[in-house]
Order: structure tokens, then sequence, then C-alpha cells
């Protein structure tokens, strides 16, 4: 189980690298101007995002696993709390897919300052998610 757990970890780092870098991407496609630039940042957000979409598949696959294995059914209030901040994390996903393709259309509608804001979401979950899951509070 120890295996899993690692793979659990592994992924989810790689998930959220993507989820904090991807919309940095975004602040900095914003506010471009020249079409050469334009054009990179539409490669980089879509790789960023193919990769960690497969982070985040990963993630929940192994997560599931433990969670089967481990915590099944979910009565622990933490544990509660944090599949509900993580189903938050994967409308935020989505979200960021929805935001490469309105990029990818020339339908972006936000500034780089919303983008800021939008950047800091994953931070707090991400935080709120490793203290429920090493301190596990009643």
């Amino acid at each position: 189980m120890l295996w899993i757990k690692a793979f659990h970890v592994i992924f989810m780092v790689t998930w959220f690298a993507g989820l904090f870098y991807l919309p940095r991407l975004f602040v900095y496609h914003a506010d471009c101007n020249d079409q050469t630039g334009h054009e990179r940042f539409l490669v980089m957000e879509r790789k960023l995002f193919a990769i960690m979409t497969l982070g985040a598949v990963l993630t929940t696959v192994f997560g599931l696993w433990l969670l089967l294995q481990w915590h099944w059914p979910p009565l622990e209030l933490w544990l509660q709390i944090k599949l509900a901040l993580i189903a938050a994390l994967i409308v935020y996903h989505v979200q960021c897919g929805i935001l490469v393709r309105a990029f990818r259309a020339g339908r972006n509608r936000h500034s780089g300052l919303y983008y800021r804001w939008f950047n800091e979401f994953p931070a707090i979950i991400l935080i709120a998610i490793v203290l429920l899951a090493v301190l596990r509070p009643a």
C-alpha cells in the first residue's frame, strides 16, 4: 500500500505543478500583444493542460485505490471535507481547460489581473488538503 500512496503523492505533485503554472501562463498570455508570443502561449498551455490532466487522472485513480482500501466508507469528517475540496479542485481543473480553449479560439475575456487572483485558488486548496490529510482533525 505504501507504493500506492507514493504514486498518489507523485501524481498529486504533477497535477499541482500544472495547477500553479497554467494560470500563471494565462496571466502572461492575457497581457501578450504579439502574434509570436500568442502562438507560443497556445502551445505551452495545451501541452501543460495535457500533462496536468494525466496527473489529475492518476492522482484520482491512486487516491480512490487508497480510499477503497483504508477509508471505505468515508465516515471521518476530515476525509469528507478533503473529498469536497478535491471535487472543487476538479471543477477548477475543468475551468482551466475551458480557459485553454477560450484562448485558442481567441475568446479570452479576462485581464492579467483576473488570472492573478484565479491563480491563488489551488494554493489555498493545497494547504487545506495537506493539513487535513496529515492532521486528520476529529
